[in-house]
């Protein structure tokens, strides 16, 4: 069996359509009804991932996400219904990895499970040495443990902030722009929103230039990307 994916929607239909698809693609799958039955059931067996759709009752979506990653870093995919690009935004400040927008195709919701769960799972851009560790000035990066420390301090990220870090770790230096950023993130499944990358780059900030002066680490270079500044 495949990694145990949390499929959380009020609408049974849905959850049972997700279920049956996903099965039938070497998944393990559980299913909740709302936010308040998914933290319970996500406490007890923890997934591997969590598809989570924004508007219910109970607990909403944006709460689940904001309660459940102050201890967790499990990715979570939000499903919704809100188009507005602020909605997408405010997903992902929570901590959100990523949104699917309703209605969606199988195929589609697949592509983007398998590209997170590849983040998850440190495959994307992997080295032959899975023991290799990525450091720049005080940021270290292990992928093999996947932890991450700014003078030895730990910072605990999602996986699509550490897969974005990983990537400017890689080429200290080297500007990457949000189109390619957003492309290495989600492969396949990559749908051009730039506001994804900014919002994971702010996040991943927070993290790791906490207590030193904005931009120290990840420099923006304004109308073109991001790079991770070069020492020296």
């Amino acid at each position: 069996m495949g990694a145990t994916i949390l499929v959380v929607d009020d609408h049974a239909n849905t959850r049972g359509l997700i279920k049956d698809y996903l099965t039938e693609h070497g998944y393990r799958v559980l299913t909740a009804a709302d936010g308040r039955q998914a933290l319970a059931l996500a406490a007890a067996d923890r997934p591997d991932l969590i598809l989570l759709d924004v508007m219910m009752p109970n607990v909403d979506g944006f709460e689940f996400t904001r309660r459940y990653r102050k201890d967790h870093s499990v990715p979570i995919i939000l499903l919704t219904a809100k188009i507005a690009e602020q909605d997408k935004v405010h997903g992902l400040d929570l901590g959100a990895d990523d949104y699917v927008t309703k209605p969606f195709g199988m195929q589609e919701l697949l592509a983007r499970v398998r590209a997170v769960l590849r983040r998850a799972e440190g495959a994307l851009g992997a080295p032959a040495d899975p023991d290799e560790t990525l450091s720049a000035g005080d940021v270290v990066l292990n992928r093999s443990s996947r932890s991450v420390s700014v003078a030895g301090r730990a910072v605990d990220l999602t996986p699509s902030e550490f897969a974005l870090l990983a990537i400017l770790l890689e080429h200290p230096g080297r500007v990457f722009s949000r189109d390619v950023l957003l492309e290495r993130l989600q492969g396949n499944a990559y749908d051009g929103v730039e506001r994804t990358v900014d919002v994971h780059i702010s996040n991943v900030r927070k993290k790791i230039e906490a207590n030193t002066i904005k931009g120290r680490y990840i420099e923006t270079v304004f109308g073109v990307g991001y790079r991770f500044r070069q020492e020296g």
